[in-house]
């Protein structure tokens, strides 16, 4: 029962990575050092709770939020702003997926793997909801989805931490929210088809 417990925190924690990177980290780390539902301590991932890994953590937000101000929103989710954000969230979920493994002595390699499928459906799933939901309003509105995006991310981590079965909801959410859009992108299709 354990492993299953383990192995749902993690994925719960990398998906919640994969929907928006760092802010979950920060929270996960602060928890992990005062060690409350989770504690890397003991293991080899240690550092995922330490001082400068998560100051480093602070000082990557602030980059990654400089960035999309400057450049807009749309410049994180396409091209090298996506590709560096996703590289950062799916290493992030595997590193915090093996901790919560690692934490009760089960195998960090199942954890990893599994926080890099869940990173990726967080990041996949989440981008594609707040894409069309952008393309929807007005700048102003557009404007606050970051901070909507961070909260969800921020939930998902904290529910996935302090009540690990409640992981599965989030990572249930998650692919609904994929097969929708998969479900969306095969009637655009359809349509064009009908249009010939």
């Amino acid at each position: 029962m354990d492993l299953v417990l383990d192995l749902l925190q993690g994925a719960g924690i990398a998906a919640a990575v994969g929907i928006r990177p760092l802010l979950p980290v920060l929270l996960v780390g602060a928890l992990a050092s005062a060690n409350v539902g989770v504690n890397f301590d003991g293991t080899s991932f240690a550092f995922l709770e330490s001082p400068a890994f998560l100051f480093g953590a602070v000082v990557l937000v602030a980059v990654i939020d400089v960035l999309r101000r400057r450049l807009g929103d749309d410049a994180l989710e396409r091209g090298p702003g996506f590709a560096g954000v996703a590289l950062v969230a799916l290493v992030l979920g595997a590193l915090f997926a093996a901790g919560s493994m690692a934490d009760h002595g089960h195998p960090a390699l199942a954890g990893a793997l599994a926080g890099v499928l869940c990173a990726l459906l967080g990041l996949l799933s989440s981008r594609a909801l707040f894409g069309r939901v952008r393309a929807r309003l007005d700048p102003a509105a557009a404007g606050a989805l970051p901070v909507y995006r961070e909260a969800v991310a921020l939930a998902a981590a904290g529910l996935s931490v302090l009540f690990p079965p409640l992981a599965v909801l989030v990572i249930a959410a998650l692919v609904f929210l994929m097969a929708g859009n998969r479900r969306r992108s095969g009637e655009k299709y359809a349509g064009l088809r009908i249009l010939r």
